[in-house]
């Protein structure tokens, strides 16, 4: 007779994974967002937009990337203080940027990867409402 000793459930790999998650959608965003104001990692965010959108936002398009930086900046701190909602709120960002590289007709292989971080988000905002309903019971 073989008796299986099943280990003390542990949540030790989510618990990480959320914090994997979190760290980096809130340091992501926030450093993509700064750097569409000083422009190191990348010197033409600009080229990124399509015309479609260009057209729709008032101001230049240099404007509408500032804008961007600024809701980005803005992302990157809910995920931290509130990281179920911001999970959501960066995966529906990207959702917006995949929709706006597509329509280019070129970037389809930052689009790809922009749907992974999509998905990230995702899980992201899944673990933190695991951990919220854990609390609570």
């Amino acid at each position: 007779m073989t008796t299986t000793s099943t280990p003390a459930h542990t949540d030790t790999g989510a618990d990480r994974a959320f914090l994997l998650l979190r760290t980096v959608f809130t340091i992501a965003p926030i450093a993509f967002g700064l750097d569409k104001f000083v422009e190191v990692l990348n010197d033409n965010w600009e080229g990124y937009l399509a015309s479609w959108v260009n057209d729709i936002i008032p101001g230049s398009a240099h404007d509408a990337m500032l804008l961007v930086g600024v809701i980005e900046i803005v992302a990157g701190i809910v995920v931290a203080v509130a990281p179920r909602f911001g999970g959501l709120l960066v995966a529906a960002w990207l959702g917006g940027i995949i929709v706006n590289l597509v329509s280019t007709g070129e970037y389809y292989d930052i689009a790809l990867r922009d749907f992974g971080l999509l998905v990230g988000a995702l899980a992201l905002s899944l673990l933190a409402g695991r951990a919220t309903t854990q609390r609570r019971s």
